[in-house]
């Protein structure tokens, strides 16, 4: 029996499986294929106890990791006599996994034979086999329409060697089957390089020591969200926030109703997602691991920024979700396409600015959630390389994050699920790698929503083909309703996914949209800025002055919602807080 270790030696170890997990991240970050993993880094790993715990994530998306152990209690379910050697494929929404484009590699790593842990690695992929290219297929009715090769943790390694069986139906299926490969082989062997590891942290600390930090590092963190939650009001909260209207399926939107107890006497939270709308026939359903990490996540945003993120804060917050409910478990054969976003931006945002409403310091605003066009899964054929097919999703998007009572948000959230994790594509890498052109990226003046501290920009892009046409596919929100704002604080603008014909003339897209551009045609996208925080007039005039200054905020917009007079030129480089009407224009807002 080892002692109690002390707080230094679990700082040590703790910090040596956050290396581990950096360690896979760069791994897949070097030899990833496509530009959804490579560049955007649409991909999250963790480790997980041999009795399905998450311990460890570094800088995992809260969307992919707070999954994981789901699916490995589904690999060991499924594969009882599972050895070393081993490697499982899952994407199966319905036991685990949160959307089958999310490709996970599952990696059992054993020591003397004993299992400890196992490595898992998610992956979005650029391309899954859906009917249509697209690995975000609102259209779907079912899973059948969806068309997604489907894994239920399958033993994709034996003996550290492929199930070439395997390989060969995805090779078969998926449409680029070279870029797919490419991407296994570097989730394969990101999962391998944290068993190795795994192996080595084992080895030296010896195994009763591993098992006692295990148990020990989960307390640690169960105790620290104890103390988080009990620095809360206690209190009952319900919220609610609606997707926009998905024709035909959902004419008049998908309303999302959240509510919230905060029990700071027992240190629990607990969120209740079962008042809502059944399971629909279209691929927004979310899957029990979405559906829970929106929650958690949101939960998780309002606790303080330095917990832990492994499963012992996870005992402290409890989701309560129901069968065949659209934001809950889905019923097969149900399509769940979309599971990663949309909706699960909805649950995060009306999550953390739920907890605004408990008193000044607490909560978020909302944060951007139009996943706009910049963000579409583009397909065709390169003319610059013999009339070879492409396809990848792009992520030239940037969205706003939302204001605390403390911050401004940032301006490159991408959307609340990501946590800001994500990377923004090189416009001049995909411009190589893909026949487009982007003609304009930039942040949007007056985009955010304004408070004591405000929301990050919106950004726009424009893009259209080089030469052959480009088909993209997307499922958009917040063309019809935007990010809050929260205590005094505004909200933003809404999004917009508009095709510019050859004649200049501007063609709005709703929320489903299926785009096919031709040569001397524009795609312009603008997608949110995240919600303010407290009321713009008491944002300090400094600070404005240097939003002013950036472009964040115009002059006109200084003047009639923070009450800040500028005067100079920004051409000039002078601007200047007018002191004497500022205090006039202030005066006025306080009365």
């Amino acid at each position: 029996m080892v002692d109690q270790l002390s707080p230094v030696q679990l700082s040590i170890m703790s910090n040596r499986l956050d290396s581990v997990c950096r360690d896979m991240t760069n791994t897949m970050l070097l030899t990833a294929r496509s530009s959804v993993l490579g560049i955007a880094r649409d991909f999250s790993v963790s480790i997980v106890t041999s009795d399905d715990e998450v311990l460890a994530a570094a800088e995992g998306f809260p969307i992919h990791v707070w999954g994981s152990n789901l699916q490995t209690a589904s690999m060991r379910k499924n594969h009882p006599e599972f050895k070393e050697g081993d490697a499982y494929l899952h994407n199966d929404p319905y036991d685990g996994n949160s959307h089958a484009a999310d490709h996970t590699v599952l990696v059992p790593v054993f020591y003397e034979g004993e299992h400890f842990f196992t490595t898992a690695v998610k992956a979005h992929q650029a391309d899954t086999g859906n009917s249509l290219p697209t690995t975000y297929m609102a259209q779907a009715a079912d899973v059948y329409h969806e068309g997604s090769l489907i894994f239920p943790a399958v033993k994709v390694q034996e003996d550290y060697k492929d199930n070439e069986d395997i390989i060969r139906m995805c090779k078969r299926r998926i449409r680029i089957p070279d870029q797919w490969y490419g991407d296994y082989l570097a989730a394969i062997g990101a999962a391998r390089i944290g068993e190795r590891s795994l192996k080595k942290f084992v080895e030296k600390y010896g195994k009763e020591t591993v098992r006692s930090f295990i148990k020990e590092w989960l307390d640690y963190s169960e105790r620290r969200c104890i103390d988080a939650i009990k620095k809360l009001p206690k209190g009952r909260l319900e919220a609610n926030q609606s997707h926009d209207p998905i024709e035909p399926w959902v004419p008049e939107g998908i309303p999302v109703n959240v509510k919230i107890d905060i029990d700071p006497d027992e240190a629990t939270v607990t969120v209740d997602l079962r008042d809502n709308i059944d399971c629909i026939d279209a691929g927004l359903n979310l899957t029990e691991a979405t559906s829970t990490m929106a929650a958690a996540h949101g939960v998780l945003a309002c606790l303080g920024s330095d917990l832990p993120t492994n499963s012992g804060i996870m005992r402290r917050i409890t989701v309560h979700l129901r069968e065949n409910c659209i934001v809950g478990i889905p019923k097969f054969p149900h399509s769940c396409s979309v599971a990663t976003t949309n909706l699960t931006d909805i649950i995060v945002n009306v999550t953390q600015s739920s907890f605004a409403e408990l008193g000044e310091g607490e909560g978020y605003a909302h944060g951007n959630y139009c996943n706009s066009a910049a963000a579409g899964v583009a397909s065709g054929n390169d003319w610059r390389r013999g009339g070879e097919a492409y396809i990848n999703q792009m992520f030239l998007m940037g969205g706003g994050g939302p204001a605390s009572s403390e911050t401004d948000g940032m301006h490159y959230l991408f959307i609340p699920v990501t946590a800001g994790l994500m990377y923004r594509d090189s416009v001049e890498v995909d411009e190589q790698r893909f026949p487009i052109l982007v003609r304009k990226m930039g942040l949007m003046e007056d985009s955010c929503g304004h408070g004591r501290r405000r929301g990050g920009q919106g950004t726009e892009v424009i893009m259209g083909p080089r030469k052959d046409p480009i088909h993209i596919l997307h499922v958009c929100n917040g063309l019809e309703s935007a990010p809050i704002g929260v205590r005094g604080g505004t909200g933003s603008r809404l999004g917009q996914n508009i095709r510019i014909d050859k004649e200049g003339k501007e063609h709005p897209y709703p929320a489903v949209m299926v785009c096919d551009l031709e040569e001397g045609e524009l795609l312009l996208a603008r997608d949110q800025g995240g919600g303010g925080y407290g009321p713009p007039a008491e944002r300090e005039p400094e600070r404005v002055l240097r939003d002013v200054e950036n472009y964040v905020v115009s002059e006109e917009t200084a003047r009639s919602v923070y009450g800040v007079a500028i005067k100079g030129s920004r051409l000039d480089d002078n601007l200047a807080i007018d002191l004497e009407e500022t205090e006039k224009l202030r005066s006025k807002m306080s009365v």
